[in-house]
């Protein structure tokens, strides 16, 4: 028999259906009479004939014909929603759909798993299962050890020995020995929910509850089997429970969140999967076949003492990092190219006495992309000649502004990939030693300050970008049209998206503060210091994204800058940049709206398949493979020809030594 979970006024239904043939409209009434039936004053109606409603779809809000029959316009158990006439809707009602619902109206089950022992994760394996492009199974080592550390927390519990968390109150009552009679109780109690804001997203849910399932097939928690698979298989069935995102301050753990993340998962609370949208936890759980966990003693501890939520937040945000800072230096270098720069900064010789790493990869990647011999360039060939010798710093100086941006992701991005395999909490369980140690492994302070350092440096690169779209728009700098747009006064071209970027960069500035300098006791000052991570992993993805939104402003300026230079050509590698970017936003020739303009240059940047790095990749890779030597010993001869060249006033040209 059909059954339909139906959404009205805040209060979630279930509505069998004995009669396929039955209409939507029927469906509609069936929830309102039920609703009215729970309600002391029939929910103010005087009867279910006098309502008047419109029926919507939860997944994707599709609105439904009334006259349709629920067989043909509904999936068994799909959850829909009854919207009555009239009702304004309360700010605080949680919308069925997330933000970004657009986005999961495509929602395909993945075929593929990963295999998690709690060892093997990476960074981008979390994102991937963010992304809901994996389920999730034990490798055969993982539930071994599982069920060795469940064996020692059942010998605590029958020999009635004192130990934390399992026997005692938390925190400030560590001290106080619970009866066996009361453990059931304690270990719901455990799961005390506090956080506030607005929920994580599902992608971030999706990380969290990942990272969480990892850490706990380390064996190390006391979980038992059991319950680890039922956590196991509301991943994969995508239910994903509601997660405010403040609330922690990164010692011991993540606690709010991961509270809330256990409350879903034992069928309270609010819940949200593709098929339902946001409803009642344990609708959810049922309508994916799956029932509210029964937790055993420590098993509450087990989901929710933890640092999961910083290190899930902070590996999407060393991914998203490492991404920008490649995509920047070819934004850069086609700014360059645009304001008719010269590549003479970017000479191997001139890296090799400062032999960064990171720089030297950068000044690589200009050089890979900019005037050569592998790809000419005109517009580099119209001004070889010009009287200018020198370019501003926010061109000439990009490797090494970007040095410590690409130190400090492979620090951050090291201490991440530690940190998605190991046991970031309290009390331990050795099976091999089969004793329980408490430790401080839950505290943030590390991952925090990683996050706060990659704030700082990846901020740098939305600061250098800013001053590039104004060197762009100004006319004085470029030499191109006033805000590069023709009739400037009728049209004011990018002059409002320069603003934007500018107030990007102020607010990151605000961000960048380390929250982890911060500390104040909680827990009657048992928890007498913490990391406040939690803040650092969400602001360091804020200052992430405005990077890629400057970023974003700055490759269409450049793309707009390149329509009055034609019909001069660029590199292979810049125009199939430009083609990218004209395949989503076309010329600006006149005034028009702009916020989906750089919407869709945003995606560009974030977009795995289809980014700016995809498409100049190749002509990077095949450069590097081609190129002559890169290094080569350096003579005073070097530095006194560069002296000669600047003293006569010789113009750009754009050739590098290897080549001339």
């Amino acid at each position: 028999m059909p059954r339909y979970t139906v959404h009205v006024r805040g209060e979630w239904l279930a509505v069998p259906c004995l009669n396929c043939t039955n209409t939507i409209r029927w469906l509609g009434k069936e929830a309102v009479r039920r609703y009215m039936k729970n309600k002391p004053d029939n929910g103010g109606f005087a009867s279910v004939e006098e309502v008047k409603f419109y029926i919507r779809r939860c997944k994707g809000l599709g609105l439904l014909d009334l006259d349709d029959t629920v067989e043909d316009a509904l999936e068994d158990n799909e959850f829909v929603e009854v919207v009555i006439e009239g009702d304004i809707m309360s700010p605080d009602f949680i919308p069925s759909q997330p933000e970004g619902v657009h986005l999961y109206s495509k929602y395909r089950e993945p075929e593929q798993y990963i295999s998690l022992d709690g060892n093997s994760l990476t960074t981008e394996d979390l994102v991937n299962l963010g992304k809901g492009l994996y389920k999730i199974k034990l490798t055969s080592e993982a539930e071994a050890k599982v069920k060795q550390s469940r064996e020692v927390i059942e010998r605590i519990i029958k020999e009635q020995t004192v130990v934390y968390g399992i026997t005692t109150g938390f925190g400030k009552f560590a001290r106080t020995v619970i009866p066996n009679s009361k453990l059931s109780e304690l270990v719901t109690e455990t799961v005390t929910v506090s956080g506030v804001g607005k929920p994580l997203s599902p992608e971030r849910s999706r990380m969290l509850l990942a990272l969480r399932i990892n850490v706990l097939a380390k064996g190390y928690s006391g979980i038992s089997l059991e319950t680890l698979q039922q956590v196991i298989e509301a991943f994969n069935a995508s239910c994903l429970p509601y997660i405010p995102e403040k609330g922690t301050v990164g010692a011991s753990g993540d606690l709010a969140p991961l509270s809330h993340l256990a409350l879903g998962l034992i069928g309270e609370g609010k819940m949200w999967s593709p098929k339902s949208g946001w409803a009642d936890a344990k609708y959810v759980l049922e309508a994916h076949g799956l029932r509210p966990i029964t937790l055993k003693p420590k098993e509450g501890l087990a989901l929710i003492n933890g640092t999961q939520m910083i290190t899930s937040l902070g590996c999407e945000a060393v991914e998203r990092a490492g991404a920008i800072a490649r995509q920047a230096d070819i934004i850069a270098a086609l700014t360059l190219e645009v304001l008719k720069g010269t590549t003479r900064a970017f000479d191997t010789d001139i890296h090799a006495v400062r032999p960064h790493r990171g720089q030297a990869e950068v000044a690589f990647r200009f050089r890979s992309l900019l005037d050569s011999d592998h790809h000419p360039s005109e517009i580099a060939e119209s001004h070889r000649f010009c009287d200018r010798v020198q370019d501003a710093y926010t061109m000439r100086c990009c490797p090494q502004v970007k040095v410590l941006v690409s130190v400090l992701a492979d620090i951050v991005e090291h201490f991440f990939c530690i940190d998605t395999k190991t046991m970031s909490w309290g009390e331990m369980v050795f099976a091999e030693r089969a004793e329980t140690i408490s430790g401080g492994n839950f505290h943030g302070e590390y991952p925090a300050k990683a996050l706060d350092y990659l704030a700082i440096g990846v901020h740098e690169l939305a600061a250098i970008s800013e001053r590039r779209i104004e060197r762009l728009c100004n006319p004085s700098l470029s030499e191109l049209p006033a805000f590069l747009v023709t009739e400037g006064g009728l049209n004011s071209g990018f002059m409002i998206a320069h603003c934007t970027a500018a107030a990007l960069v102020s607010e990151n500035k605000a961000l960048c503060h380390p929250s982890s300098v911060d500390s104040l006791s909680t827990s009657a000052a048992t928890e007498d210091h913490v990391s406040m991570g939690g803040w650092a992993a969400r602001k360091a993805l804020r200052v992430i994204e405005h990077v890629e939104q400057v970023l974003a402003i700055e490759l269409l300026a450049a793309c707009q800058g390149i329509e009055f230079l034609r019909p001069l050509r660029t590199t292979t590698p810049l125009e199939k940049v430009y083609d990218l970017v004209r395949s989503v936003v076309r010329p600006w020739m006149k005034d028009r709206f702009m916020a989906p303009d750089i919407e869709a240059a945003h995606k560009l940047l974030v977009e795995q398949k289809a980014s700016v790095w995809e498409v100049a990749k190749p002509y990077i890779e095949k450069y590097r493979r081609e190129h002559i030597p890169e290094s080569r010993p350096i003579s005073p001869t070097a530095f006194s020809l560069g002296s000669l060249e600047m003293n006569m006033g010789v113009g750009h040209d754009h050739r590098h030594e290897d080549e001339l």
